[in-house]
């Protein structure tokens, strides 16, 4: 699937809204009463669009679910007039660019912390713990990146999916180019080097390499 950015989230939002507004012009009653099973699967639309774009464990998620425990398909009337609500208030939080950047500022300076640390280790002559260390925050930013791009991190079997695959993944979704995907494949095979006690198969400064690699990644991909 592709890669959205915050423009189509918007669009796709406005997209789902528009149903109701269609809706309205349709009823012959502000309650939308005689509309009754087309409420039920606007409802359903709009918990998806809240599924897909808020993200896991926000107050948007919290709130859809505190809707749908008190009043589930029940009350599809009610529920879908307080998903849109929360779709609108989604939408504007993705129109001023403070729910993109809270996250990725966070997650950068996590990023930005471990891999200074991976650079210490590496002035100390402690070149495999660093390798280790920053392969940990090139994971860790692929699956940050899969996230945010709604692509799946689990194998479906319920287990993580591994890094390579995710590397994959984001290259096809057009998050970054295949260039790129091959320079992210030759750190995970160090970072597996590292991880193995293969350490006679990379030096020092192909690691210096390597982590400046991850920190310019980090940089153009946040997460």
């Amino acid at each position: 699937m592709p890669a959205l950015d915050a423009t189509e989230v918007i669009r796709q939002i406005d997209e789902a809204l528009s149903i109701r507004v269609e809706m309205r012009k349709r009823s012959k009653f502000d309650d939308l009463s005689d509309l009754k099973h087309e409420l039920e699967e606007i409802a359903i639309v709009f918990a998806q669009a809240i599924d897909r774009f808020a993200p896991p464990g926000s107050v948007y998620c919290r709130s859809a679910e505190a809707v749908f425990k008190e009043h589930g398909a029940n009350n599809a009337h009610y529920t879908q007039i307080k998903y849109a609500g929360i779709l609108q208030a989604l939408k504007r939080a993705y129109q001023s660019g403070y729910l993109q950047s809270v996250h990725e500022l966070v997650h950068a300076d996590l990023f930005a912390d471990f891999l200074e640390m991976a650079e210490y280790l590496l002035s100390e002559g402690f070149k495999d713990p660093a390798a280790v260390m920053a392969g940990g925050v090139l994971e860790e930013c692929l699956r940050k990146l899969s996230l945010k791009h709604g692509l799946s991190i689990d194998d479906g079997s319920g287990k993580p999916k591994k890094a390579s695959s995710m590397n994959d993944d984001l290259t096809k979704a057009k998050v970054y180019e295949k260039l790129e995907q091959k320079s992210v494949t030759s750190w995970l095979d160090l970072r597996n080097k590292a991880a193995h006690g293969k350490y006679l198969e990379y030096d020092k400064n192909q690691v210096a390499v390597y982590l400046q690699g991850i920190r310019d990644f980090v940089v153009r991909h946040p997460a």
